[in-house]
């Protein structure tokens, strides 16, 4: 193997993938290194893959892509603890070619896209660790690995390694990240027949759903919960910001036997089998934790520049998009011959024109919001379930005298108007 490349780069997970793959197509002489024993053996994801984005990279990639699940309906779920609130949509027009979302499995559907990477002329090349950027006269050159004589070169790098970016930090783009600024998801794959699948989640045959889980799923944290189907398999989990885990003291891993065992969840998953665990830690700082992305020589991608929508659950479509403009402002770098800050920076332009820099500069103020009044999360799903309650119990009360006991419920005047100051806050961090 050549020691010199055009390009490098770290990470063969959805923004790696999608940059080596565009980069190759463009007639790039481009490495991609995963630290995997392949790639997707270490990548973490809910399991929602968006087909408009990865259309850009692979039109019609559904067709022949290990895709689980189109993605029919979308549940959400209020949870208390022996009660939810429940709302969705399920569209049939998802059912169809194009469809609209799908459930993958990270391990099987990871290792199919770099395979189109390297069909477009990438090479691809796993178990490799990159221990250090190579940098001379404050540019980045190449990358140091754990291999024997493991100096390779390259015009640019692009970092796609992940949350922790221990790569972007030694370069002085970001600080540590704070636990207000990170997220552990644990997650199971569970067992079950596909036909059962289908009648717990009233679905037609091939058809998925995802539910997302609020409230009691987090013990009142700042995080979500999930359950998605796949074709035989279903993927449960839950996330929330490593602060609140810290904070109130509880164990990832205890946290989610309390989503699996809660009685409004457990009936979806009765009878199945766990067939993987898995642990991830995934970036909720957003825009206000954005490291820099451009340096002389060097781009970052994906969760290792903050790329998550905390909010719509979206991580792996801005990845992607990073990842193919990256690659555009590579491609237009070397046309002018020019890799410095300057040369590059039309990679920020870039993602700040595109819906991953006006999605995460609309929700900026979200996640610290959240977590800084928490009572949305542990005192105001509770009161929407048992408001629920009080309306569809039928006991021969009245829906006046039902609607004015929960309005008294609430309680005094002055903490009625705390809840409508909180509602209007969350409306401007959110709108």
């Amino acid at each position: 193997m050549s020691d010199r490349f055009d390009v490098i780069v770290v990470g063969a997970g959805p923004a790696g993938i999608a940059c080596a793959h565009e980069l190759a197509k463009a007639g790039v002489n481009v490495l991609l290194l995963e630290r995997g024993e392949y790639p997707g053996s270490k990548n973490v994801m809910g399991g929602v893959l968006y087909r408009s984005m990865m259309e850009e990279i692979v039109p019609e990639f559904y067709k022949e892509a290990p895709v689980e699940r189109p993605i029919v309906e979308q549940r959400f779920m209020m949870l208390d603890k022996e009660s939810a609130l429940t709302f969705g949509y399920k569209g049939l027009e998802w059912a169809k070619p194009p469809y609209n979302n799908f459930t993958v499995l990270r391990a099987k559907f990871d290792q199919w896209f770099a395979q189109k990477a390297v069909e477009k002329g990438a090479l691809l090349v796993n178990e490799t660790v990159v221990l250090e950027c190579i940098v001379r006269d404050g540019k980045v050159v190449g990358v140091r690995t754990d291999r024997p004589d493991g100096e390779l070169y390259a015009d640019v790098v692009v970092l796609a390694d992940g949350v922790n970016s221990l790569l972007a930090k030694s370069l002085g783009f970001h600080k540590e990240f704070r636990p207000d600024e990170v997220a552990l998801a644990t997650m199971e794959i569970l067992k079950l027949d596909r036909k059962v699948i289908e009648d717990r989640f009233n679905l037609e045959e091939d058809q998925g759903c995802t539910i997302e889980l609020f409230g009691d799923a987090t013990k009142g944290i700042l995080g979500t919960g999930f359950l998605y189907t796949n074709k035989d398999t279903l993927s449960i989990g839950v996330g929330t910001l490593l602060s609140g885990l810290i904070k109130h003291k509880i164990k990832p891993y205890e946290l989610l036997e309390y989503v699996k065992n809660h009685p409004m969840i457990r009936p979806y998953i009765q009878g199945s089998e766990q067939q993987e665990y898995l642990a991830h830690l995934i970036p909720e700082g957003g825009y206000n934790s954005m490291p820099k992305v451009v340096g002389d020589g060097v781009l970052v991608v994906g969760d290792a520049a903050q790329m998550v929508n905390a909010i719509h659950r979206e991580g792996s479509n801005m990845a992607m998009t990073s990842g193919r403009l990256a690659a555009e402002t590579i491609v237009e770098a070397r046309q002018n011959g020019d890799f410095s800050e300057r040369g590059l920076s039309g990679y920020r332009q870039r993602l700040m024109d595109s819906f991953v820099g006006q999605d995460l500069k609309k929700y900026k103020d979200s996640t610290h919001h959240f977590d800084k009044f928490p009572q949305y999360f542990d005192q105001y799903i509770p009161m929407m379930n048992r408001a629920a309650s009080q309306m569809f119990t039928v006991d021969g009360r009245s829906k006046w005298e039902k609607q004015k006991k929960i309005w008294n419920d609430i309680g005094t005047v002055k903490e009625k108007l705390k809840i409508a100051r909180d509602v209007y806050r969350a409306w401007k961090v959110m709108k």
